[in-house]
């Protein structure tokens, strides 16, 4: 999120965008990542169990990602329109779930949404909070198609280090001291 923690609204579906899959795009995205026949051979996926040509479910995801990171960079324009400084997003420490619901065929258009479900601050990095999110893809029917539960980490804009950290912190650049602290 390009907003700072401590306004990062939870409970807000963030619209990413849409994209709408073609049949070459699945083919050729199979046969570069994932090259099983059904998504690579359209003739031969007419008798998987799917009936036909599907998306590889990380086709999906990496469509979404995408949309996702697009989006959240976006943001940092909308914020400054509307007068504020943009936030800082940082990495993410993982994806603690991940679902294909249905799969994905040439001509769906998938629609994706974040939403952060809860936050906290970071136990173990000073500074920053955790957004916990849920990614979703819906086809053009409304049918749920991916999900997965992400984290991501997110500055706070008011933070103080303690003294205790400014101490420590300082205390290990010196030479002796720094290798007796990190240990």
């Amino acid at each position: 999120m390009t907003r700072w923690f401590e306004e990062v609204a939870l409970d807000t579906p963030f619209d990413l965008g849409a994209h709408t899959f073609t049949a070459e795009e699945i083919v050729r995205f199979g046969k570069l990542y994932d090259p099983q026949y059904f998504h690579t051979d359209p003739e031969a996926a007419k008798h998987s169990h799917f009936g036909g040509l599907v998306a590889s479910g990380w086709h999906t995801v990496s469509v979404g990602h995408r949309k996702m990171v697009d989006r959240l960079f976006a943001e940092e324009d909308v914020v400054r329109a509307e007068g504020g400084e943009p936030g800082v997003s940082g990495p993410s420490p993982g994806v603690n779930r991940m679902d294909f619901h249905a799969p994905v065929r040439p001509g769906d258009t998938v629609r994706f949404t974040l939403t952060v479900t809860s936050k906290r601050p970071s136990n173990s990095i000073p500074g920053w909070g955790l957004l916990f999110n849920l990614l979703e893809g819906h086809n053009q029917a409304s049918q749920l198609v991916y999900s997965a539960d992400i984290v991501g980490f997110s500055k706070l804009r008011d933070y103080k280090m303690p003294i205790r950290l400014k101490a420590l912190a300082a205390l290990s650049q010196l030479p002796g001291i720094g290798r007796l602290i990190r240990r």
